[in-house]
């Protein structure tokens, strides 16, 4: 998604390239060498797929492809002794994960403080309906991330970052939107965790039945599941003849 926010929030003034989106001092630089061998060898035990291994990836497109493409992440740590797990938006920029929200968050002022975290994406592709119960499952794709988040605290990089946030949610739109104020960027908490012990596993094709569940008389499949967008609905505040932009009329999610 890197080169894709640099290119559109660029022409409102924000940021131009993604080499200045890598400049931002948002965190050491990243060098993921457990994401260069596609096989896992590198992969430290607690970002190796262990069930299904065959349907492991650990490759950067394959990983940034199943973020670009996802809109909620799902955020794992311990809080006073107990697990817990928050959903909440998110933003990639080149090998790095941000996160967002309220400074009163429970979430980011706990996160903000170095302790381990996780963090998942989850894409359903398709219902697998197999001959039995057993064996139903789904065609999905999803990542796991390991790491520590640190807070980003310069007001120079923090714009940027939402605005980056907004294009994953509905890219083209950043340009359109009045600027950030600094009481806005002041108000809100930015998190960044490298990405650099990360899996992605994913699961493609028909049921795998028993062989003498091949005879039995019922349908068996895929059944794809995809997202729809309905038709906008206007505020009615609204000023008089705004058109609806490109953006809105033909928005899609970016296809992994």
């Amino acid at each position: 998604m890197g080169a894709r926010v640099a290119a559109r929030i660029g022409a409102a003034g924000r940021f131009s390239s993604t080499s200045e989106l890598a400049a931002l001092p948002a965190g050491p630089p990243v060098v993921s060498t457990a994401m260069e061998q596609s096989d896992g060898r590198d992969q430290p035990a607690h970002a190796t797929v262990r069930r299904k291994p065959d349907r492991g990836h650990y490759d950067r497109d394959t990983v940034h492809a199943i973020l670009d493409e996802g809109l909620i992440c799902h955020v794992g740590f311990v809080w006073e002794g107990r697990p817990v797990v928050i959903p909440t938006s998110y933003a990639r920029i080149d090998d790095a994960l941000y996160l967002h929200g309220s400074p009163a968050s429970r979430m980011l002022r706990t996160l903000a403080g170095g302790i381990d975290c996780c963090v998942t994406v989850t894409l359903l592709d398709e219902l697998v309906l197999a001959r039995s119960a057993f064996n139903h499952s789904m065609n999905y794709r999803s990542v796991v991330a390991f790491g520590h988040a640190t807070p980003v605290t310069d007001l120079a990089t923090k714009g940027p970052v939402l605005d980056a946030f907004v294009e994953h949610i509905i890219a083209g739109r950043a340009p359109h939107l009045r600027a950030t104020t600094e009481k806005e960027l002041r108000g809100t908490s930015v998190l960044v965790m490298p990405i650099d012990e990360a899996s992605a596993k994913v699961r493609t094709g028909q049921p795998i039945d028993d062989d003498e569940d091949y005879a039995h008389p019922v349908w068996a499949g895929i059944l794809p599941v995809a997202p729809v967008t309905g038709q906008p609905v206007p505020d009615p505040r609204m000023a008089p003849g705004t058109a609806i932009p490109d953006h809105v009329s033909g928005y899609h999610r970016p296809q992994g």
